[in-house]
């Protein structure tokens, strides 16, 4: 498995305000099912982050195709694979 980080930058404030319930349940079936590895927003305001765990970054676009703030128009996507190096203990 990679990491993938996904950076969703706002594109619409008000769609991002709608549809926030929408992504947050998207985000905590992604986590349920382990195919996000960390969230979060960005404290500037200026969007989000979501890390996610998949085979492909064919994979990872269409994960990110399904947020509802991607889905909606309200965000933008930017995917990276993301070589992850950390002496973190890493919750299981």
């Amino acid at each position: 498995m990679k990491y993938f980080a996904c950076f969703l930058p706002i594109i619409s404030p008000e769609k991002s305000q709608q549809f926030r319930p929408q992504h947050l349940e998207y985000l905590e079936k992604g986590r349920n099912e382990g195919k996000i590895f960390a969230n979060g927003k960005f404290a500037d305001g200026s969007g989000g982050l979501v890390i996610y765990i998949a085979e492909s970054s064919d994979e990872v676009v269409e994960l990110a195709r399904q947020d509802p703030y991607v889905s909606s128009g309200a965000r933008g996507y930017e995917i990276h694979e993301w070589e992850m190096v950390t002496k973190a203990v890493i919750p299981k």
